[in-house]
């Protein structure tokens, strides 16, 4: 039993509703709530949505049923619950790819301002520029020499076409005046296991995405994006530090389709931000390096808002 809840509980489903608070008015869900993760199982946005999933367990009367639609950088995903009913049943983990980098490449089958309703932001997602164990770089200068030497032959992996990691390199070739050779995935998972097996030779990750891999030594961070060095990294130069002014971050956090009541998304909200107190949450963040990200709806919204119009004027000018 103890082994099948543990499973259940990695699978992202609600195992203990006797622990929900009963005689509750209002909106509550029904027979299943669906989270919804636009990337392969194993890369960030997956982790983030079965850990929340299991945190939030006790907090709901139904099952939390984490289901992954990977595809076109997140974007088939973010289309099928635009197009839900907003009820609550669906929530997409947004503010990632498909939210803050994708439409500034191409059109997508949904509004990434209007067509959807934020509930609550849960991490902020520092990103890497890492290699692997064989790399030929000792540091990212020496791999954007060997680009700038000689033109798309230095490949890096992405999540798909236009996802914030293929943006990452965009963005880092175009400060740096180079090309890199981009090789597209489905998510972090495929990302980072075409890094290991040396058919890449470059990737974007979160730390949550390296797990033990840096401690083992089978990837080396070479830069990170964000504005400020990580704790968990200390020794990792910022890509401004190196010179090049790029600064880009992932975020995660849960949205419905637009038109959901204010009621609905109250409620949803309240019920995620008590889970994100939970030990299981808690645990997920020491284990991973994770950021915790609080922000409620419209300041999520606000917040991916204003990165893709920063990427939008970058790709613009490129």
């Amino acid at each position: 039993m103890i082994k099948r809840r543990s499973l259940l509980a990695a699978a992202g489903v609600s195992m203990a509703p006797q622990a929900w608070a009963q005689g509750g008015a209002g909106w509550q869900p029904r027979g299943h709530l669906e989270i919804i993760v636009g990337f392969a199982p194993g890369g960030g946005a997956d982790l983030a949505a079965r850990a929340i999933a299991q945190a939030a367990a006790t907090r709901f009367p139904v099952p939390l049923v984490v289901v992954n639609k990977a595809g076109a950088g997140g974007a088939l995903a973010a289309q099928q619950v635009a197009g839900m009913p907003p009820d609550g049943q669906a929530l997409l983990v947004g503010g990632g790819s498909e939210s803050t980098s994708l439409p500034a490449f191409r059109e997508v089958p949904y509004d990434p301002k209007r067509s959807f309703r934020a509930v609550i932001r849960l991490t902020r997602q520092p990103l890497l520029i890492v290699a692997g164990k064989n790399s030929r770089f000792a540091n990212l200068k020496e791999a954007v020499e060997a680009a700038r030497a000689q033109p798309g032959t230095v490949s890096h992996a992405s999540s798909g076409i236009g996802s914030l990691y293929h943006a990452v390199f965009l963005l880092l070739g175009k400060a740096a005046d180079v090309e890199f050779l981009h090789a597209p995935f489905t998510g972090g998972g495929p990302s980072l296991q075409a890094l290991l097996a040396g058919t890449v030779e470059l990737a974007v990750l979160a730390p949550e995405e390296m797990g033990g891999l840096v401690a083992d030594g089978a990837v080396r961070p070479l830069a990170v994006a964000s504005a400020q060095r990580l704790p968990a990294f200390p020794e990792v130069p910022t890509l401004r530090e190196l010179g090049w002014n790029v600064e880009i971050e992932n975020m995660k956090g849960l949205m419905g389709p637009a038109g959901m009541p204010d009621e609905v998304a109250a409620l949803l909200h309240d019920r995620f931000r008590a889970a994100m107190s939970d030990p299981a949450w808690k645990t997920f963040l020491e284990r991973t390096g994770a950021t915790e990200g609080y922000l409620d709806g419209p300041a999520f919204q606000a917040a991916m808002d204003r990165l893709l119009d920063q990427v939008s004027a970058a790709v613009r000018q490129s």
